[in-house]
């Protein structure tokens, strides 16, 4: 790990001891959580004692209060070792993130310290099966009853759904008013009404299930989060911190792809010389460097922003749109340098380019991130 453009010797050191840990207990079974399916919210609790959980989270609500620029660094060495888990964090991010921007003192003081600690691990659910990219179309409804709401709809695609503490549910409060009529609640899973489906069978990231939610429950309206209406405000700047980690996770992916191609181009003889002779190939590599050290520009960029307190929506979405492509190009590069070893499930370039694939559809899909980025521009 070396020092780049804006990173303190302070967010080095986090992500130092985040990487030790990384690269000694989640990279050595991060074939085997693939292979098997198996949750990385095993991890939670050892996540947990390093921070990892409530990095987002200021001191008050029991989190480190790391810097964004900490946060990427750390979900890179994470990502690098088991993209499922760095995933899964981000998942989780997504929902306290929901109640520290949305929520007032007393919601906080009841969910957040639980995450940061990792005994409550949160989840988001904004999508559903017929509104991903515009949730201006959900149907799920929010009906006043007394002093709680009646929540009813699907959501789909959840992640964390199943092992999670609590649920930060995006529902309309007002059916008529588009994405104004847009409200977020905390639903704790244990609330009766909450159903939450068998884990999908995914192409990649295969440790971080996603689930569909079926709800039909009451909540009480102190579990709202803001006023009625701002759901969608709140939603919106949540998704600008979220596409900086899945910038952190293409980027942490990409780092791994590369680092299996430099390997194998230095000890795969051919021809009675090593592959990295080979000039071809050295600018397969160049190729693979550059396009990895621009997403890790445009990333701390957006991250610096962030920090300063300055809008970094259209930033946010250059460093999503770009490391997700980014990530996508240099797995694929690496595993064409394997030749027919790469596409065996004995190398580990076959399960990188599965992982990969996610990055360019969640979190906004990178169509949606152009529309973001031109619509800026054009203001």
């Amino acid at each position: 790990m070396h020092k780049r453009l804006g990173i303190e010797d302070s967010d080095l050191e986090i992500a130092e001891a985040i990487s030790r840990f990384a690269q000694s207990e989640l990279a050595p079974h991060a074939a085997q959580v693939d292979r098997d399916e198996l949750s990385t919210t095993r991890n939670v609790a050892q996540l947990a004692e390093l921070g990892v959980m409530g990095m987002n989270l200021p001191e008050r609500w029991g989190g480190v209060d790391a810097s964004a620029v900490a946060i990427v660094l750390s979900l890179v060495e994470i990502a690098k070792a088991c993209a499922s888990t760095s995933s899964m964090i981000g998942a989780h991010y997504l929902a306290t993130d929901s109640i520290l921007i949305g929520g007032d003192d007393a919601v906080r003081e009841r969910y957040l310290p639980d995450a940061a600690c990792g005994r409550k691990l949160g989840a988001f659910a904004l999508t559903e099966p017929r509104a991903g990219s515009n949730p201006a179309d959900m149907s799920t409804r929010a009906i006043r009853e007394g002093d709680g709401y009646r929540i009813t709809g699907v959501k789909h695609f959840i992640s964390n759904a199943d092992a999670a503490g609590f649920i930060v549910v995006y529902a309309k409060t007002d059916a008529d008013a588009g994405t104004r009529g847009i409200s977020a609640f905390v639903v704790d899973r244990e609330t009766p009404g909450v159903h939450v489906a068998p884990a999908e069978k995914l192409m990649g990231i295969r440790g971080a299930p996603a689930h569909e939610v079926a709800l039909d429950c009451r909540v009480p309206a102190a579990n709202r989060l803001g006023a009625e209406g701002s759901g969608f405000r709140t939603a919106m700047k949540v998704l600008d911190n979220s596409r900086l980690d899945v910038a952190a996770t293409s980027i942490g992916i990409a780092e791994a792809a590369l680092a299996h191609a430099v390997e194998w181009l230095k000890t795969r003889h051919v021809g009675g010389e090593p592959l990295s002779h080979k000039q071809g190939l050295q600018w397969s590599i160049a190729d693979m460097t550059t396009r990895l050290e621009a997403a890790w520009l445009l990333t701390l960029q957006a991250a610096a922003k962030r920090m300063a307190g300055e809008p970094f929506t259209q930033h946010a979405s250059m460093a999503k749109l770009y490391a997700s492509e980014m990530a996508a190009f240099v797995t694929d590069a690496a595993l064409q340098l394997h030749g027919g070893y790469g596409f065996t499930r004995e190398m580990p370039l076959e399960r990188l380019v599965r992982d990969a694939r996610i990055l360019r559809i969640y979190e906004g899909s990178s169509e949606i991130q152009r529309t973001v980025i031109a619509r800026s521009v054009l203001a």
